[in-house]
């Protein structure tokens, strides 16, 4: 079954696979290089704009040891209408929300007050059917709990009252007490990262969930990145581009409504700490680095078991992925494998109108982040990244 529109389906892989051969190339000035690569961006609006019901591409490259991003937008912010988008319009991240939750939940283990080896029954005794399964399985997507959003009941009540407000007890509700037997198979799942939060929300004691993202998105320095559990204030939807619905086939059927419709301004309490942020191409490349580098914010230890793996085809514990096994899912990260290119950690998120990805390739220490106004077809996304990156590459930086 296809991963729903809230989950940030995990695709590395696939988008490795369209990604250009990496050579040994001499680093070279970046004079040029910005106009270039916005003719790619200019391409893919040109392309895809009318097919996915899309009007911007924003985006940004990340250098090693290069204070200064490459910070470029294409497009309007609105179909038909609107003005020009910026580098400092906002999207909506979806999935790529989950880091940060994940990072949450280490930095409590660091400070000694919660293990990654508890359980849910320890920390969310109200879930006793789910009481075995660990911290960790929530995060790497083993615990077999299954994904609320791909519940029927859950979709008609989104498509009913699209600004209702969940409290994360109701997404919870939705599947409780459903499950199949933890760390037997990996399988995404949004409520488990609700529970995740339900953890942090608990262990932090004196700090709510939004507050701990908050804290964690100003201690990385992010001046474009905001996490509301349910509405966003004007000064935020103000920079807000929109974002459209244009997605079907099996597990969609229920967001039909929304089909063709902004839906930026929706309430997204049915997100939460599994896909609520909102942020620009800029902050979410900023934010890569810190995952892979900050000391500051992960001490080795927990940033060792950000980066463990499972394999997304066994569910089993990987050291890396290869050409075996392409796809491995860590703690909120991923990372695929190319013959090519070697390991490369990336995340996509998506929410009903917006997708998000960031790709950072270690063997250059270089981050792109795209982020696009509609749910475009995860390949025309890989066919962007390949665009951009051959520009890249021919640069010098790949």
């Amino acid at each position: 079954m296809k991963r729903i529109i809230a989950c940030g389906w995990f695709v590395t892989a696939l988008l490795l696979a369209t990604l250009p051969i990496q050579g040994a190339y001499p680093v070279r000035s970046n004079a040029g290089l910005s106009s270039k690569l916005r003719a790619d961006l200019t391409q893919y609006v040109k392309t895809y704009g009318k097919k996915e019901h899309l009007s911007a591409v924003s985006f940004s490259a990340s250098f090693h040891n290069d204070p200064m991003n490459i910070d470029l937008a294409v497009g309007t912010t609105r179909l038909g209408r609107g003005v020009a988008v910026t580098p400092s319009n906002l999207f909506q991240i979806g999935s790529n929300t989950k880091a940060f939750t994940a990072v949450a939940i280490l930095q409590l283990e660091a400070a000694g007050k919660l293990s990654i080896h508890d359980t849910v029954g320890k920390w969310l005794p109200q879930y006793p059917a789910w009481r075995k399964i660990t911290i960790q399985q929530l995060l790497n997507m083993t615990s077999g709990i299954p994904t609320y959003d791909l519940n029927a009941r859950f979709q008609a009540a989104v498509a009913a009252h699209p600004n209702h407000t969940f409290t994360v007890a109701d997404l919870v509700a939705y599947v409780y007490p459903h499950f199949k037997p933890p760390g037997k198979q990996w399988e995404y799942s949004n409520t488990s990262y609700i529970l995740a939060q339900m953890v942090i929300a608990k262990a932090a004691a004196s700090h709510s969930f939004r507050a701990e993202i908050n804290r964690i998105i100003a201690s990385v320095g992010l001046r474009n990145t905001f996490y509301e559990p349910e509405f966003y204030s004007t000064s935020v939807t103000s920079r807000l581009v929109a974002g459209y619905f244009w997605a079907n086939g099996s597990g969609y059927e229920g967001y039909a409504p929304f089909l063709g419709m902004d839906t930026s301004r929706y309430s997204l309490s049915w997100l939460q700490g599994a896909g609520g942020i909102v942020g620009t191409p800029d902050d979410l490349a900023t934010w890569a680095r810190a995952l892979y580098h900050d000391t500051a914010l992960l001490a080795p230890a927990q940033r060792a078991e950000l980066m463990s793996l499972v394999s997304t085809k066994t569910g089993h514990r990987i050291a890396r992925t290869s050409a075996r096994d392409p796809a491995g899912f860590g703690l909120g990260v991923t990372q695929g494998y190319d013959k090519n290119l070697g390991a490369v950690w990336s995340y996509l998120g998506g929410t009903l109108g917006f997708r998000a990805i960031y790709d950072w390739f270690p063997s250059r220490d270089v981050v792109v982040a795209i982020m696009i106004n509609s749910y475009p077809s995860v390949d025309h996304i890989g066919t962007a990244i390949a665009s951009l990156t051959g520009t890249l590459k021919k640069a010098g930086k790949l």
